[in-house]
């Protein structure tokens, strides 16, 4: 009597360890399909690369490489918290006159650690405009590394407010 229980308990745990294992692969390959497809937004201003990706923007003369994520301490979606955190990415610049430079920019202005979304480079304005995908409470900014992609906006500075060019 004894053993009958017992192996039926023993076959009635082993049933549930491979429902537990199907599920946690059915939401791994959802969860991958999406990062795949992350939805950007679509402008005709904005110019959007992968992390490592590298551009010669002919109407601006300008060579632009995306980095990567030096910092991304955003609130995860699906989660409350006290501060929104803040998402900061390597950008790297250079013109056909100038060397390179590599700015800073950030998801949100963060004046004590002189994070700016906007840069001037050259007489231009460059603002990152998004970034994407967004932390959630089952995937860390660590999981992203390499996956992140940017939105940037460049725009002609006027002739007049153009002192605070690199």
């Amino acid at each position: 009597m004894y053993k009958n229980i017992i192996i039926g308990l023993s076959f009635i745990s082993l049933i549930n360890c491979n429902a537990q294992k199907d599920t946690k692969q059915q939401t791994k390959t959802s969860q991958n399909t999406t990062l795949n497809d992350i939805p950007l937004k679509k402008s005709d201003k904005i110019i959007y690369f992968s992390e490592g990706e590298n551009k010669f923007l002919q109407e601006f003369q300008m060579n632009v490489t995306f980095k990567g994520i030096a910092e991304d301490s955003r609130c995860p979606q699906g989660t409350q918290c006290v501060w929104a955190g803040v998402a900061v990415a390597n950008v790297e610049l250079m013109s056909t006159t100038s060397r390179p430079m590599v700015l800073q920019f950030s998801t949100a202005e963060v004046k004590g650690k002189n994070y700016h979304k906007t840069q001037s480079f050259n007489g231009y304005t460059i603002s990152l405009v998004e970034l994407t995908p967004q932390t959630t409470s089952q995937e860390s900014a660590k999981s992203f590394s390499g996956k992140y992609k940017i939105g940037i906006e460049i725009t002609k500075e006027d002739q007049q407010s153009s002192s605070t060019t690199r």
